[in-house]
């Protein structure tokens, strides 16, 4: 027996690549996707199933066990062998009824009953309208189970109504899909050399229900429109069917592709795909074609991975088609079998490309709930909660990506806004940003010393020069022709002036480690706009102001900016007396944005002044808004959708991370200088926010270029990815990362000396 590890395991019981099946492919991502998710905080083995076990099968390291369904002996065996072991926590079976031995896989039975350990199976096929026998095997599945996945809400009604299962034991989670980037699609047309053609595909293990035929039917026409037509059938024929029948469904495919002439627009794609392959087909495809006529399908990963491709998706009546497709995102026909209702979609989606790619913007939305990070998170909880072990699941810190900060820069600056991952370059550009950008870039420099971070902190700091006037102060907002906007006049730029003042401040007191160049340059812009910081009076303009004078003080050691960060905390003393009373400790009536640099900027006026009162203050006013920002294991900052009126009901959601990332500065500054664990236990809650501890349990980062998402609303994320988001992500992200390769430093010691933000 080995003795008992910690954290418990989930074992998965399912098959494995290299077995070439949809379920074996699901296991593989799923697993991938809790390692990069929990780490080592939720280890998983498999138990592999074969019909026929294979020797010199070279599964990974993750299978410890293989189980031969077709011997009915070892499905006790197998149950045993694991009740052996007290380090599973939890069994998860992927059931598909052909996996198992017996009438409708009921040998799966044996090994549940003799299993101690708790079940969760996840059904990827729910039968509706069951005969007896059906039925009593799915009872019992279900009453050995302690928990049931289905992937969508018709597997979910199917349970309840025609197999009884009570409702609060099933619970929905979507089939997970690989995130991927819009602007690929056009890379990858020349990648694969269709860039002079409409690509239409269908995807999976080839087989009748598949029934490729009827798309094959609708294409003559199609082609005699569109000669530039070009269909990928994607996959090899499935490994059951070549056992049964050879290659004769596919050959018979040829056949009809021959005597409809369509030899140069049919493209056969003959190999299981693996994943990367698979997916950059997807994505270069502009229609996705689902023409199976199995209405009883339940499930199908080639569906969500195409719509989560940005694919507009024309499908016959499935259930997952019904309940994903609607007019905004495809196409759902009416029946099985109709090359002509394919035609007539078909037609439709090439003739409106203005459409066709709103309704392939649509579904890449739309399926952004559905990734494997967030499919991940789902399974973690109910782990969780099986195991009653949720303090233990740890989110893991995501690899830092700088992919979508370099592509939202330009030669000139960061541009602002972006549609999806895509730089919007009619957004322009703001100060604002390209401060943010310049701390984060210093920030990654001081930690990495990479040579390019040094070739963009240049652009972002010209960036301040070029909006820097003659009297010192800053504008805020310039066009991509590099002209200020009349938007200038209309605004107070005092916390875009203050922005300016911090990134300035920061990057001086990094002198050492940069190039002098820059240190100089960044001074000149200080020296020019520092008779103006006596003016501030905004709030949090003053507190950027103040973390600039901070940071300044540093680099110069000037006991003018001691004397002068007095003369403005004592300005934020004053919002505090004249607002705060016994129950409401803050400097307004009200929160809005930026809350935390409030608090943070007394205790950074503390640092340099030493005076008491500033201290208490700091704390005070800073627990007051922890008070407001952290329940129930998460935080909820406030809503951009109502500000936080002391007199008011406070509303929720509609949370950006440059609050999250704000909090989690003040958190690090507080942490280091009173080394509280409540502040640390609370910066790790904080950034979790972006890795999935939300009220949604969905990421708000991404992980295929490092972006992060503009906004967690009620019921969706925006996924925009604009560089506020996705550089208040990055310094965030700086922030965790001074935890894991800067410990050698005492708390107090990276305080005094400038480490923390």
């Amino acid at each position: 027996m080995k003795p008992v590890s910690s954290p418990p395991k989930m074992l998965i019981v399912s098959s494995y690549p290299p077995v070439e099946c949809g379920i074996a492919t699901f296991t593989r991502d799923l697993i991938h996707a809790i390692a990069k998710t929990f780490g080592s905080s939720l280890p998983i083995e498999i138990c592999a199933l074969e019909s026929s076990v294979l020797p010199d099968r070279n599964y990974e390291k993750e299978v410890s066990y293989i189980l031969n369904t077709s011997k009915i002996g070892d499905y006790r065996l197998m149950a045993h062998v694991i009740n052996e072991r007290d380090d599973i926590g939890t069994v998860c079976i992927q059931h598909e009824f052909g996996l198992f031995d017996g009438v409708y896989g009921d040998a799966l039975l044996s090994f549940m009953l003799a299993l101690n350990t708790p079940i969760v199976t996840v059904f990827h096929t729910v039968l509706p309208h069951p005969d007896e026998k059906l039925k009593r095997v799915v009872d019992a599945i279900c009453d050995l189970s302690e928990k049931i996945i289905v992937q969508n809400q018709c597997s979910f009604k199917t349970l309840i109504a025609d197999y009884n299962c009570p409702p609060k034991m099933v619970k929905v989670i979507a089939h997970g899909t690989h995130i991927m980037l819009w602007k690929d699609k056009e890379y990858l047309k020349n990648k694969y050399d269709y860039n002079q053609n409409l690509v239409l595909s269908s995807f999976g293990l080839l087989s009748q229900n598949k029934n490729i035929e009827t798309v094959l039917y609708a294409l003559p026409e199609v082609v005699a429109r569109y000669p530039n037509i070009r269909y990928l059938v994607l996959g090899k024929t499935h490994p059951e069917l070549v056992k049964r029948e050879g290659e004769s469904y596919r050959e018979s495919l040829i056949n009809i592709t021959r005597q409809l002439q369509l030899e140069n627009h049919v493209i056969f794609v003959n190999k299981f795909l693996e994943l990367g392959e698979l997916l950059e087909y997807l994505n270069l495809s502009d229609i996705y074609l689902f023409s199976s006529k199995d209405p009883n399908q339940a499930v199908s990963g080639t569906f969500v991975y195409a719509s989560s491709a940005g694919c507009p998706v024309i499908s016959t009546p499935i259930p997952p088609a019904i309940e994903i497709i609607d007019a905004g995102t495809g196409i759902l026909l009416d029946e099985f079998e109709q090359p002509e209702a394919f035609k007539r979609a078909i037609l439709h989606l090439i003739d409106d490309k203005e459409k066709r790619i709103a309704l392939g913007k649509n579904a890449f939305s739309k399926m952004r709930h559905s990734s494997w990070e967030n499919a991940a998170i789902a399974y973690g909880g109910v782990f969780a909660e099986l195991n009653n072990k949720a303090e233990r699941l740890i989110f893991e810190l995501p690899p830092v990506n700088l992919t979508h900060i370099w592509e939202m820069t330009t030669d000139f600056g960061m541009l602002q806004f972006s549609q999806f991952c895509q730089p919007d370059p009619d957004s322009g550009y703001t100060l604002d940003d390209n401060a943010r950008a310049l701390i984060g870039a210093v920030m990654h420099y001081d930690l990495y010393k990479e040579e390019l971070v040094l070739k963009q902190m240049q652009i972002y700091l010209d960036f301040i020069g070029f909006v820097q006037l003659d009297n010192g102060s800053f504008k805020n907002y310039v066009d991509f022709d590099r002209r200020f906007t009349d938007q200038n006049e209309k605004v107070n730029l005092e916390d875009s002036n203050g922005r300016a003042l911090w990134a300035l401040g920061y990057l001086l007191s990094k002198t050492e480690s940069l190039p002098l160049t820059l240190s100089n340059q960044a001074l000149k812009y200080w020296n020019k706009a520092f008779p103006l910081l006596d003016n501030f009076t905004s709030p949090r303009a003053i507190g950027f102001v103040i973390k600039g004078l901070y940071y300044n003080f540093l680099f110069s050691k000037d006991e003018t900016n001691v004397l002068l960060t007095e003369k403005l905390a004592e300005r934020l003393l004053h919002y505090y007396n004249l607002k705060s009373d016994a129950k409401w400790k803050w400097y307004e009536d009200y929160m809005t944005y930026a809350n935390s640099i409030l608090p943070e900027a007394m205790m950074y006026a503390f640092l340099m002044t030493a005076k008491p009162r500033y201290n208490q203050i700091a704390e005070i006013t800073f627990d007051f808004l922890l008070s407001h920002y952290f329940m129930k294991g998460k935080i909820k900052v406030i809503s951009n959708n109502g500000w936080f009126n002391k007199r008011n009901k406070r509303n929720f959601f509609g949370e950006q991370p440059i609050e999250v990332a704000y909090i989690i500065f003040s958190l690090d500054l507080f942490y280091q200088f009173t080394q509280k664990s409540k502040y640390k236990n609370q910066l790790e809650t904080a950034f979790s926010w972006f890795t999935g501890n939300n009220h949604l349990n969905q990421i708000m980062y991404n992980p295929a270029n490092g972006a992060c998402y503009d906004g967690l609303e009620k019921y969706h994320i925006n996924i925009n990815q604009g560089a506020e988001s996705a550089v208040c992500y990055l310094m965030a992200r700086l922030v965790m990362e001074k935890y894991t390769v800067s410990q050698a430093l005492s708390p107090k010691t990276k305080v005094l000396t400038g480490v923390s933000l």
